[in-house]
């Protein structure tokens, strides 16, 4: 398919800009490289084909109208057989729930459930529970000196929470943990060979797990989630093997979003809240900003800062034509520094009126929204009430990604 044609100096500049994003400066402060990106245009033509955009109005737009399409199962297999859409674990990730468009997204959508206020309720006292055990723990670390925030809490709390809620051993927790982190990269803007290679491996061993625990639950159905799914799809399926595949869709879905971002999101709000002593004092004495500091965490310095659609027809956004089938990847890291949406958006600011797309928007708004904020929320919450205010030893090192941040540990001390 023809694309936008893009003058050779302005695809070199792209180039070299992407280029800076993968190294060890570009994961570590992005936000610079984004200005130089911004500066093309809201929407700019991307080198390797597609489009760019970094205007939060058009991001808004795009996510929440039904003009712009998931790359689904269909649209990849037409990219070829040799493209990265075509690996193993893009096929895969392609039959989880966002991924989906209606109408298989909506029965499927509807099939999940949401998070309501009970339920809520229900995670929210093991959320609680587990974030006193997890800063206990982090307390007798730092009476010793420092200690990895990431590794003893970020990164515990969320597994812990979805993994007593859908029902799984807290044995395998640390191993489907690491699965996660390694699958996450054929969901990368530009993955690797071997980074496509290590999600493939890590699919297959998440897909033979969840199918193994969908067919036990099958024969000893409880309250669970897992158990829910397939009593619910076994009244809208006959075939029982086409159930078993679809809640273990659902069941990866729901592992795969309640970790790697929400661990991001955790060490990401606490790196800000300790790097700058006024942060944890303003937290500290005014409780009631923690809400807001987890909005304007979300936006600051977003888990997720590339999300990508196509075109469902020919169109134009901000002067540039869009052919049907075309991919945008929208920058919301770069839309959420959008001076045209915020006033100073370079500046940390929990009191500003809260306004980012971590969540998505339109049909495909996060179903895991209000989970990823109570953890965060009671995470904040307790972390300046019970702990004396904590210093940062070092500047964490980032894990080598462009669409999904992740710090790779976070060292703290007592202040």
């Amino acid at each position: 398919m023809e694309s936008v044609t893009t003058p050779s100096s302005d695809r070199r500049a792209t180039v070299s800009l992407f280029s800076r994003l993968r190294t060890a400066e570009g994961q570590a402060n992005p936000f610079p490289i984004y200005t130089e990106l911004r500066s093309k245009g809201g929407v700019s033509p991307a080198p390797w084909g597609g489009s760019l955009v970094t205007s939060f109005q058009v991001c808004d737009q795009i996510l929440r109208s039904s003009d712009w399409l998931e790359p689904d199962k269909s649209w990849r297999e037409r990219q070829g057989p040799r493209t990265r859409w075509n690996a193993p674990s893009s096929r895969e990730i392609s039959s989880t729930l966002p991924a989906l468009n209606p109408p298989l997204h909506t029965r499927v959508r509807r099939a999940a459930g949401t998070f309501d206020r009970g339920t809520i309720e229900r995670i929210g006292r093991t959320v609680s529970r587990v974030t006193d055990k997890l800063l206990d723990s982090l307390a007798d670390h730092l009476r010793a000196g420092e200690a990895d925030f990431a590794a003893l809490v970020s990164e515990e709390l969320p597994i812990a929470t979805i993994g007593d809620w859908l029902g799984l051993p807290a044995a395998d927790w640390p191993r489907l943990r690491e699965l996660t982190h390694d699958q996450v990269f054929t969901q990368e803007l530009l993955p690797s060979a071997s980074q496509l290679a290590r999600s493939d491996a890590a699919m297959a061993e998440l897909r033979a797990y969840f199918l193994d625990l969908v067919r036990d639950r099958r024969t000893h159905l409880g309250e669970d989630p897992v158990s829910r799914w397939i009593e619910t799809w076994d009244a809208m399926e006959p075939d029982r093997d086409k159930v078993d595949e679809e809640v273990y869709f659902l069941a990866l879905f729901v592992l795969l979003a309640a970790l790697e971002t929400t661990s991001t999101l955790l060490s990401t709000m606490t790196l800000l809240l300790v790097e700058h002593p006024a942060r944890w004092d303003m937290v500290a004495t005014s409780p009631d900003l923690v809400p807001a500091f987890v909005e304007e965490t979300l936006r600051y310095d977003s888990p997720t800062h590339v999300i990508s659609r196509v075109a469902a027809k020919d169109c134009t956004l901000e002067g540039v034509e869009i052919r049907k089938d075309e991919m945008v990847h929208l920058m919301v890291g770069a839309a959420h520094r959008d001076p045209a949406r915020h006033s100073d958006p370079e500046r940390f600011d929990p009191h500003r009126k809260p306004a980012h797309l971590a969540f998505s928007g339109g049909i495909h708004y996060c179903l895991g929204a209000p989970l990823a904020r109570l953890e965060a929320q009671t995470l904040l919450d307790q972390l300046v009430r019970r702990l004396p205010r904590l210093t940062l030893v070092r500047r964490p090192p980032r894990a080598p990604r462009v669409a999904f941040r992740r710090l790779l540990n976070l060292d703290v001390a007592l202040a």
